[in-house]
């Protein structure tokens, strides 16, 4: 029996595991953290406790085995980080000295990407104010789940008015690629968009999603 349903708070923790368990690419990243919450602190964690109607969760007789979460508006959402989520993150986290990029630890990156956020490009957060993330354990990978979840999300998104969403995907997760693509995301084709690791992808928020 697999359950779709609204993120509740015991579920914070299979949050943090989910978001380390998928964090590389898609696939584990446990072994490259000393901190297990670092990339949930940043991907899922304020999602879920800052904007809970937008957070969903699925459900398998082991346990919360997926999340989707996200906000309807991302500039809002950034601003909203800076005033009530990375404050207490950064007394907790210091900062290093500045180093080689190439030369850091994960959660070295992970820590200044707390410290010194890069905001959303203008040309993605205008177009396609809303964003989301989804992740899914390997278990219940093509079973049809993401596109389930991502139905949830956009329905409970079809309340707060945006029309447009967005996600940010890593150039080496060619199955996230695919699943979005899938789901009726197309690459944002904007010249002002910085090359990198991320691909910017967007779609209507109206409207169901594909059959995964």
């Amino acid at each position: 029996m697999l359950t779709v349903r609204p993120f509740r708070a015991d579920d914070l923790d299979a949050l943090y595991r989910i978001s380390l368990a998928t964090g590389l690419a898609g696939d584990d990243a446990s072994h490259l953290y000393a901190d297990p919450k670092l990339i949930g602190h940043i991907y899922s964690a304020p999602y879920a406790l800052l904007e809970p109607d937008l957070a969903f969760v699925v459900e398998d007789q082991d346990g919360v085995a997926g999340f989707a979460v996200g906000t309807a508006d991302t500039i809002a959402w950034e601003d909203r980080l800076e005033r009530l989520w990375w404050p207490s993150l950064r007394e907790q986290y210091a900062l290093l000295p500045q180093s080689d990029p190439a030369s850091r630890s994960d959660d070295q990156r992970r820590i200044a990407m707390i410290h010194r956020p890069a905001p959303t490009p203008a040309a993605v957060s205008s177009g396609f104010p809303a964003h989301l993330h989804l992740n899914l354990l390997p278990r219940l990978r093509g079973r049809g789940m993401g596109a389930r979840l991502l139905h949830h999300w956009l329905a409970a998104l079809g309340r707060h008015g945006a029309k447009a969403t967005h996600v940010a995907v890593n150039r080496a997760n060619s199955r996230a690629l695919q699943f979005w693509n899938r789901m009726g995301f197309r690459d944002l084709p904007l010249e002002s968009l910085p090359e990198g690791r991320t691909i910017w992808m967007g779609r209507p928020s109206a409207g169901r999603a594909c059959k995964e």
